[in-house]
């Protein structure tokens, strides 16, 4: 073994910070699609990916996280352990890997990957293939029931798809999103999304665009898998304060979600679609239940109760928070303004340079008092707040940027002589800040 290899065996306990400091020092945060790398490290650590428990991988555009989030709460109010990997983390990178239910500890995390930079030996490797390679080195070393894994990018060459026999995969709404690296159009996006799907294994998809529809089930039949498709083999509708889902073994009227919006009642419904995939009738109706009452997702319309933003609001307002980026996740929040007709609704905007500003804001604004932009905290690529005004104004938006969410938030309460509701949102990495109190 090498000296500089060595001596990362003999660093003291590291915290989550350390953690990723180093990994932003080693392992370029760049996005470099290739399975090579990932097998060869994996192979390297004697293949822990084929020692994991029975894995749901999920793929797609919007939706992922809260369609795991809803798997994890179900199985773990029927008493189930359940390992979770997702990405990326809004505070604490501890937050992308949980253990049999609990957050990988500091200590754990400075030890896997002190194993996996040995093993890896200086070799090329990206900061979410080395973190895929850790987490499944910690889900292959405890035992659990279920492991729970999203994609970070795309599918096809996304460095969670190793897998040779998970026992579900499913795929969320697909969308546009990284066009830069999936391809410009919507039927290519959707090959690379459907290529999680395996032969003879269940591959339960929500509802999608046509041309999407169609990739999936050509694809579906090229690989063999079995096709469980909402409205079809599966189905969800709201009724009063409660919600009928139906999937392939069972019919059950159950309460609202924890989480906000229409769209999380079709991502309850695909959990437990992909739950009953698995082993039918191992989520009891009553742990349905119960875990539709106890499921939490961070930044996926949360309403903040407490923070320093929170404090400068006076009685009758709310604030909000949201990570939604993409054209997808506009049409989303429009349709949840539609229901907050109770109260003026206002926004603040901030957003990467990655992503396409035209497409998210323009379903949103006609449904906005007014908007204020922002820079996202410690973020170079976030785009400028006057060229997020700008185009919001060109789309007829009532709109002013701001030096800060503080003075946002000021702007807005100032503006409007009536409690109004404020949303904040456009970007994970401006949620992330705004949980973390860096604000």
């Amino acid at each position: 073994m090498s000296a500089p290899y060595q001596k990362l065996l003999e660093t003291g306990p590291l915290n989550s910070s350390d953690i990723i400091d180093r990994l932003k020092r080693h392992h370029p945060k760049v996005i470099d699609l290739s399975l090579e790398r990932i097998e060869r490290l994996l192979s390297d650590l004697n293949n822990p990916e084929k020692k994991l428990s029975p894995v749901i991988h999920v793929a797609g555009t919007n939706g992922k996280g809260s369609v795991i989030a809803f798997m994890r709460s179900f199985a773990e109010a029927a008493g189930l352990k359940v390992h979770v990997y997702t990405s990326p983390h809004l505070v604490d990178f501890k937050e992308r890997i949980r253990v049999a239910g609990d957050l990988i500890t500091d200590a754990a995390l400075g030890e896997l990957l002190d194993e996996c930079e040995v093993v890896n030996k200086g070799l090329p490797i990206t900061f979410f293939e080395i973190t895929t390679a850790l987490a499944f080195l910690a889900f292959s070393r405890t035992p659990a029931d279920l492991c729970l894994l999203e994609t970070g990018l795309g599918g096809r060459l996304d460095a969670t798809n190793v897998l040779d026999q998970p026992a579900v995969t499913a795929l969320t709404p697909i969308s546009f999103d990284h066009m830069g690296f999936l391809g410009e159009d919507l039927n290519v996006i959707a090959a690379e999304k459907a290529a999680i799907m395996r032969r003879h294994v269940p591959a339960v998809v929500s509802a999608q665009k046509p041309v999407a529809e169609v990739v999936i089930r050509e694809a579906s039949k090229n690989i063999g898998s079995q096709l469980l498709v909402q409205a079809s083999e599966w189905r969800m509708e709201r009724i009063a304060e409660a919600i009928r889902i139906e999937t392939p073994h069972r019919s059950l009227i159950v309460p609202l979600p924890g989480l906000t919006g229409r769209h999380q009642i079709q991502n309850a419904a695909q959990a437990l679609t992909c739950l009953d995939a698995w082993r039918p009738g191992v989520i009891p109706d009553i742990a349905v239940a119960d875990g539709l009452r106890a499921v939490r997702w961070p930044g996926r319309l949360q309403r903040l109760s407490s923070g320093p933003l929170v404090d400068r609001i006076s009685e009758g307002w709310e604030l909000w928070l949201d990570g939604g980026h993409n054209p997808a996740a506009g049409e989303v929040l429009a349709a949840q303004a539609v229901e907050w007709c109770d109260k003026p609704f206002f926004g603040i905007w901030g957003m990467m340079s990655s992503k396409d500003p035209d497409s998210f804001i323009t379903p949103l604004l006609s449904h906005m008092a007014a908007l204020r932009t922002v820079a996202i905290p410690g973020e170079a690529a976030s785009i400028n707040p006057a060229a997020l005004a700008g185009i919001a104004r060109r789309h007829g938006g009532n709109v002013q940027m701001a030096s800060s969410l503080h003075r946002a938030v000021d702007d807005l309460v100032s503006f409007s002589g009536t409690p109004g509701r404020i949303l904040i949102f456009g970007s994970l990495y401006l949620a992330g800040e705004v949980l973390g109190g860096n604000v």
